[in-house]
């Protein structure tokens, strides 16, 4: 029996305590916690932190690598909802991320994904029916139903729907939630069908209204959606039903911090630090009834140790009693990552992005930084021997979707918001079915993006001019395998050449990978055409009259 004791401030959420004393573990278990009332520390030993809601695939980095950018930052636990790689690559996709993360010490919790395909106005390549998260749950013993993101198909009672559901009470798992702007009656009936979490509120009262209904409420800080400032106030008033989490959270971002710097701002507000920690680290381990330690006798050793509880500067992170990140460095080594891929998309020519002229104002979606949620405005069309162009003084783009599972022609639309003045960038990360999405100012460029994407099976591209830089993503075409700094290193550029291009968005690569999210108002494009989200149904990109 491997045992060893450590001494310092002991923060103890449950009886809203702090004293100084010493935690002896054995075998990666806590099997005494010691006051020490006569001795003066410098350090605080917390609990460590978990993310309550997180696709790991948007970090564009396989588990494993995410594990250590994440320990670094005090999480040791993730609730990580499988449904990007699962839309590629179904149940075996799902399989894959499990599998990985079980290389390395770090706690990953994998729920079963609720739709995939998200809707049926798109193509993707995997699917996951009720009978595959009944597998999931009973043979792989996943923990929580994935986000169910048809709550219009949860209102009408959808046969499949409410099928998921069944499945997830008869294993008694939760079921998260994907609810935007629900209000009033719709949300009481989405929550008392069986959903216990949303993630993506977007004011207070949308929020407080659903916990007063029965729900958790994940608040949510990523790369582009940032929701923090919106809903923080609910600490105040609803601690015990608030959640962290990141969502989708890139590379560049993930190496910055974690789910550490909601606390460390939650603490800077002035929130009672026994509230901002029953947050990030007690309600999430309640909820989904994980096996994460909390500092208590009989618990895993999952702990952190901070210089303070203002800064929460993480000094060290202890996982099942293992020390897996010390002083800022990660101590958890890389592990060789399978390339699992879905990929049939062949090179595209100029050509197929032309738009014939079919009328003189054409509907252009409206992207948003910092928000999934997009806007349809109608505009002008700048139309140059006979075919629509990008219209780059008014940050008109010309953007397009490529089918990556069947070779079809692309889905092309306009889209105003990124500010690109040259250049073109294009993606394969495009939640949910990650077909191949990009913006550009011309034809070529747009085009010369696009192939780089399709001749490496994957990645993030920048094409200026005749310069095309990429980072490929050859695991299912959304996540890398190489070492996660060095990844979050070229994303960093891509993302810098981006921004040199003209683009003032925060975060353009991930803003990017939302515009052909169909279940997110107002407009989106998928491979099959513009999609009206309000409506839930195709619309046309000219406008009569």
């Amino acid at each position: 029996m491997k045992t060893y004791s450590l001494s310092g401030n002991i923060v103890n959420i449950f009886a809203k305590k702090i004293f100084s004393g010493t935690i002896t573990v054995a075998d990666g278990v806590i099997i005494d916690v010691e006051e020490s009332p006569d001795i003066d520390y410098d350090t605080f030993i917390v609990p460590g932190f978990v993310d309550a809601h997180v696709h790991i695939e948007s970090s564009m980095l396989t588990p494993s690598e995410f594990a250590r950018l994440a320990v670094v930052h005090g999480t040791v636990a993730a609730v990580a909802d499988p449904h990007e790689i699962a839309n590629v690559l179904g149940i075996e996709g799902v399989r894959y991320m499990v599998a990985d993360g079980e290389t390395v010490p770090f706690n990953f919790f994998f729920g079963a994904s609720s739709c995939v395909p998200a809707t049926p106005f798109e193509t993707a390549g995997g699917t996951i029916t009720a009978d595959d998260m009944e597998t999931l749950l009973r043979d792989d013993k996943l923990r929580f139903v994935g986000e169910m993101m048809n709550f219009p198909g949860v209102l009408q009672g959808l046969p499949d729907v409410m099928d998921k559901i069944a499945v997830a009470k008869k294993y008694g798992v939760p079921i998260d939630g994907h609810a935007p702007g629900l209000r009033g009656e719709d949300a009481k009936r989405y929550i008392a069908a069986g959903i216990t979490t949303d993630h993506e509120c977007v004011s207070y009262e949308e929020a407080a209204e659903k916990i007063l209904y029965g729900m958790k409420i994940a608040i949510r800080e990523g790369s582009a959606a940032k929701d923090y400032d919106a809903l923080h106030g609910l600490l105040k008033k609803f601690p015990g039903d608030v959640m962290f989490c990141s969502d989708d959270k890139h590379p560049d971002d993930l190496v910055k911090g974690h789910i550490n710097d909601m606390v460390k701002c939650s603490a800077s507000l002035g929130y009672d630090v026994f509230d901002v920690l029953r947050c990030a680290c007690v309600t999430p381990v309640e909820h989904y009834g994980l096996p994460v330690g909390l500092l208590r006798k009989g618990d895993a050793a999952d702990f952190i140790v901070v210089d303070n509880l203002e800064d929460f500067s993480v000094l060290q992170t202890y996982i099942k009693g293992v020390l897996v990140a010390d002083k800022g460095a990660t101590l958890i080594e890389s592990q060789p990552s399978e390339r699992v891929n879905a990929f049939n998309a062949t090179e595209k020519c100029v050509d197929d992005f032309k738009v014939a002229a079919e009328g003189t104002t054409i509907r252009v979606i409206e992207a948003t930084d910092g928000s999934l949620i997009t806007g349809e405005g109608h505009y002008d069309a700048n139309i140059v021997e006979g075919n629509v162009v990008s219209d780059v003084e008014h940050d008109i783009l010309k953007i397009a979707v490529v089918n990556r599972y069947n070779d079809k022609p692309p889905a092309v639309a306009f889209i105003k918001g990124f500010g690109l003045q040259s250049g073109a960038m294009a993606s394969s990360v495009a939640h949910d079915s990650h077909n191949i999405v990009a913006v550009g100012t011309s034809d070529e460029e747009l085009c010369a993006a696009i192939n780089a994407v399709i001749s490496s099976e994957g990645g993030i591209a920048v094409a200026d001019g005749e310069d095309i830089d990429i980072l490929p993503l050859p695991v299912a075409g959304i996540m890398s395998d190489g070492d996660g700094y060095a990844v979050a290193k070229k994303y960093s550029e891509l993302d810098a050449k981006a921004k040199s291009l003209g683009s003032s968005m925060t975060a353009p690569f991930m803003t990017l990978s939302f515009m052909a999210l169909l279940v997110i108002p107002e407009l989106k494009l998928s491979d099959n055409g513009l999609f009206d989200g309000t409506k839930f149904k195709f619309t046309k990109l000219f406008i009569a009259g």
